[in-house]
């Protein structure tokens, strides 16, 4: 993502410094929040594996992986340090597996409706003060709208229906078990087919991925426009 945006003579510099801020709050912020949500999930349905490893917390440093905060600077994809979860705590395995999967992705999503939310009441501020301060607009609503962009990308990404992403724990409590582990065998091979396919369409200007996520953005912003609809008009 950083990349590709200092490759483009169209966007700012304050766009860039937008984006920075936004990648580094992803970092700090949003992939703790996603790790916290599967911990806190998996331990209220009665796995205290992430409670005995010091994952309920939203202290970053318990989450990072300094590779992963890599990724999502220069591409606007990474991760933080899984979240261990054993299911044989649960009362229904494959729904408490499913349930504390979905946690995260849908953390993302209601991180990226807050920054939407904000994102609309800064514009509709610099609207009612004739513009002004148009630097500083720019900066701050890079920032929120890459913030909420990151989050959405993230959430889709995790929820590909295929291992080790958390989409493939939700597809496992409506798949049979004998077919979901058929699958599984075939993890490393699905996900090295997955990398290679998103980097080929990434070649050709077809990531669909990015094309879900600006479908997902849009939706959102428009819920989070409807609070200050009124003020606008």
């Amino acid at each position: 993502m950083l990349l590709s945006l200092i490759g483009n003579d169209r966007i700012s510099l304050w766009t860039i410094l937008g984006y920075l801020i936004s990648a580094t709050l992803v970092v700090f912020v949003t992939l703790p929040v996603h790790e916290f949500a599967h911990g806190f999930i998996a331990n209220k349905l009665g796995d205290p594996t992430p409670r005995w490893q010091g994952r309920l917390t939203l202290n970053p440093l318990a989450h990072l992986d300094p590779i992963g905060a890599l990724g999502i600077l220069l591409f606007g994809i990474g991760w933080a340090k899984p979240v261990n979860i054993n299911a044989r705590y649960f009362k229904n395995p494959k729904w408490g597996m499913a349930l504390t999967a979905a946690a995260g992705p849908l953390a993302n999503i209601i991180m990226a409706l807050l920054s939407l939310i904000i994102l609309n009441g800064i514009t509709v501020l610099f609207v009612l003060n004739d513009y002004a301060y148009f630097e500083v607009y720019q900066i701050v609503g890079a920032l929120f709208y890459y913030l909420a962009f990151i989050n959405v990308y993230l959430a889709l990404f995790n929820l590909i229906p295929i291992p080790p992403f958390d989409g493939s724990r939700v597809l496992f409590a409506f798949l049979p078990t004998r077919y979901y582990f058929s699958i599984m065998r075939y993890e490393r091979y699905i996900f090295i087919g997955l990398l290679v396919f998103l980097y080929a369409s990434s070649r050709i200007g077809f990531n669909p991925i990015i094309y879900a996520a600006d479908w997902v953005i849009e939706k959102l912003d428009y819920v989070a426009s409807l609070p200050f609809s009124l003020i606008r008009v």
